[in-house]
């Protein structure tokens, strides 16, 4: 009875010294707010503050907090570890009895709703290195829209911003890229940038702006409870010589505090090494560009404890955008708005044939409404989203379309870059039912019916096919054409009989190619059926084993 009274006791004692108890469901954030108990002129500034959590089975991770304005710092945190995770902080002021050493626990229940990003959690680099997958091993399809301002006040929060979320959801998008705060094609504190509350930074980098980031951050946790994967994108890359090198790994750091505990990806930059548009010294600063930037995306992967996928958004290739280029998870490329759709095919097999193998996507290919010469519609973005996804393995590809990703307003366009151009004035709304994205949304519900995270580049089956993949054992494969002449297959590197239909990339629909099953030997033509629905002569050939 002693021994049950002296261990009572102790649970008492244990349970009075939390200061912070909370109850979440695997893989959703739980937030945790402490009150400084002593003044200080720049919180931001001079001290920092962790959470060292310890999870049920003794692993522990160092979580950074953010500082919310006031007195006030918060921490977040997320697992899929089922029980209870308790945590001490550790502030840089030792003396600060409200910041420093306080206890609290976590206790983590399995998730029950249908939310894949909670089901199956964040999404990681699959086994193979060439796909995406959850974190139990479930195939992820990256089809990504591209809302570089995302967060500007001119997409009204919540109307305008649920209305295009929706819209992406039920179309089968899973990525929405997005910059947090610091644009691409406007100087420094341009009022376009403005969200709801403002701009992410004081004048002179001073401090960071929590107030901002409160306003960002229902939209950032909106997309997720919607299911969409958020690929933040800290800043453009010529913004890192304003802030310096220090000033951009403290936004990074505020950056992995706030939404890391999100099922987010990191994206280091846009355009990552990329000089100012007007920019004296370009060669000079592209260098300076890539090497600093490699100091700051070694320290997103140290600051990070939830290891989110890292990567960075190039010129041409991301691998090429730092010294170091083991420091990214995965191959983001930008393949070129007026580039020839063999091109996008060619980048894709370049990146794809690039050792260490990772994961190949295209982040910025052609955007639909695109207005330069001549004028890019959905067959511009459709062809570049088949002739880079087969060479590159699959893995998925990003979407864009002018109007959305600089959220034109009918009374109020962009206007123009500090380069000169100005790339359109599509309103969003209208922008966001231009056909494009529905092809798109039709590809890859397609692709989902099929073996999609097991292809492979097959440019040795197919002859005069603009890309082609297939899987290792031969029993699916497909080949993009665009010319209407027809495909020549080598079947004997397949698996028969073989089913051949011909998927029209416009529509959806598939149609029956006669004489099927064929036999896995030998070579064959295939004839592309005339025009597809929309008017066009691409097409994708499909064989399957029967």
């Amino acid at each position: 009875m002693k021994k049950l009274i002296r261990l009572l006791g102790a649970m008492l004692f244990c349970l009075s010294s939390l200061v912070a108890v909370a109850a979440t469901e695997a893989n959703r954030m739980v937030e945790f707010t402490f009150e400084s108990a002593k003044p200080y002129q720049d919180p931001f500034n001079e001290i920092m503050l962790d959470a060292v959590f310890t999870d049920p089975s003794g692993g522990k991770r160092r979580v950074p907090a953010f500082w919310g304005g006031g007195t006030t710092w918060r921490v977040r945190y997320a697992s899929s570890i089922p029980g209870t995770h308790r945590f001490q902080t550790e502030c840089s002021d030792t003396s600060n009895m409200g910041l420093h050493g306080a206890r609290g626990a976590v206790t983590i229940t399995p998730y029950t709703g249908q939310n894949p990003l909670f089901r199956h959690g964040a999404i990681r680099v699959a086994d193979d290195s060439r796909h995406f997958a959850h974190a139990d091993g479930t195939p992820f399809f990256w089809l990504g829209d591209t809302w570089w301002m995302g967060l500007v006040k001119r997409l009204r929060w919540p109307e305008d911003f649920q209305v295009l979320t929706a819209d992406r959801r039920d179309k089968g998008f899973t990525v929405i890229q997005l910059v947090a705060g610091l644009y691409p094609d406007m100087p420094a504190f341009d009022e376009r940038g403005l969200g709801d509350n403002g701009l992410p930074w004081e004048k002179l980098y001073a401090r960071i702006r929590p107030e901002y980031f409160d306003a960002a951050d229902r939209r950032v946790q909106h997309l997720v409870e919607q299911g969409l994967v958020p690929c933040i994108l800290g800043t453009w890359g010529y913004h890192l010589p304003w802030l310096g090198t220090e000033k951009m790994k403290q936004h990074w750091r505020y950056l992995i505090a706030r939404w890391g505990a999100l099922p987010v990806v990191w994206c280091g930059a846009g355009e990552q090494a990329m000089p100012w548009y007007l920019s004296g010294s370009k060669e000079s600063e592209t260098q300076l560009l890539r090497r600093e930037w490699n100091e700051v995306i070694r320290h997103i992967r140290a600051t990070d404890p939830f290891s989110r996928l890292v990567t960075t958004h190039p010129r041409r290739n991301a691998r090429d955008e730092l010294t170091d280029s083991t420091l990214l998870d995965f191959e983001m490329q930008q393949t070129g708005h007026g580039s020839p759709t063999e091109k996008h095919a060619a980048s894709a097999l370049e990146a794809w044939n690039r050792l260490p193998a990772v994961p190949v996507i295209s982040g910025e290919s052609r955007y639909e409404a695109l207005e330069i010469k001549p004028p890019l519609g959905a067959k511009e973005a459709r062809e570049a989203f088949w002739a880079h996804l087969l060479n590159s393995g699959s893995a998925g590809h990003t979407y864009g379309v002018n109007g959305v990703w600089q959220v034109n307003l009918p009374e109020q366009r962009f206007g123009k870059s500090p380069g000169g151009n100005d790339w359109g004035g599509t309103p969003w709304r209208e922008a966001m039912n231009l056909p494009g994205s529905t092809q798109l949304s039709k590809a890859k519900a397609f692709l989902l019916k099929l073996p999609w995270h097991q292809f492979a580049p097959a440019t040795n089956v197919f002859t005069g096919a603009v890309s082609a993949a297939s899987t290792a054992d031969g029993r699916c494969a497909l080949a993009y054409t665009t010319s209407g002449k027809p495909l020549t297959v080598d079947l004997s590197k397949l698996k028969g009989p073989l089913n051949a239909r011909w998927f029209d990339p416009t529509s959806g629909e598939l149609k029956a190619i006669p004489g099927a099953p064929f036999t896995a030997s030998g070579s064959r033509e295939f004839a592309p059926p005339g025009n597809n629905a929309a008017g066009d002569g691409d097409w994708v050939l499909v064989l399957e084993a029967k």
